[in-house]
C-alpha cells in the first residue's frame, strides 16, 4: 500500500512531541497553548454554537 511521506512525516513528529508529555492529553495541549501565544499570530475564538436535537425517525 502506497504511503504519503508528507503523512507519516507530521505522523512521526505528532508521535514525538506526545512522547515529550508521556502521551497526558491536558500538558499537550498547554503546550500546543504555549506555542501558539509565543508565535505571535492573530488568532479568532468563536462562540461555541449551541448542540441541535436530533429527532429519531420512526
Amino acid at each position: 500500500m502506497w504511503q504519503d511521506p508528507i503523512v507519516e512525516e507530521i505522523r512521526k513528529i505528532r508521535e514525538e512531541h506526545a512522547a515529550r508529555f508521556h502521551h497526558d492529553l491536558d500538558a499537550i495541549y498547554a503546550d500546543l497553548k504555549r506555542l501558539e501565544q509565543e508565535s505571535g499570530r492573530k488568532t479568532v475564538t468563536l462562540e461555541p454554537r449551541p448542540v441541535q436535537e436530533i429527532r429519531k425517525i420512526g
